[in-house]
């Protein structure tokens, strides 16, 4: 079955990204995880996301679109990137998120992939 990690990270972890003292570790933490995951031939398919100011909005009213820069909501953890797992139940597909970088400081959601609707 596959599992969607969303991986979530606060301002000061988006912050780390760019800053030249903290990015080497913030990066060499995140490529070792993704790296271990890949070894073990679990990851489907994956992506970082840049951080929350480069986001944008969009929802139809009334036949309207309204557009708003950044993400809706004033959250505390905002998504960062997200992996599709390969995994045999959920448990396993926890023993992955667990291990992410963003698991001791904000937080990783875990879901089940919809499998493809039927013709």
């Amino acid at each position: 079955m596959q599992y969607m990690l969303i991986y979530k990270e606060t301002d000061a972890q988006f912050a780390e990204r760019e800053d030249p003292e903290k990015a080497g570790p913030y990066w060499g933490a995140w490529t070792a995880y993704i790296g271990a995951i890949a070894q073990a031939g679990v990851m489907v398919s994956g992506n970082g996301l840049q951080g929350p100011h480069a986001a944008t909005t969009i929802r139809v009213r009334d036949g309207r679109r309204e557009v708003q820069d950044g993400p809706y909501a004033d959250a505390k953890e905002q998504l960062g990137g997200y992996v599709i797992v390969e995994a045999p139940d959920l448990d396993a597909a926890l023993e992955w998120a667990a291990r992410a970088p963003s698991a001791a400081y904000a937080s990783v959601e875990v879901r089940p992939v919809l499998p493809p609707p039927a013709p």
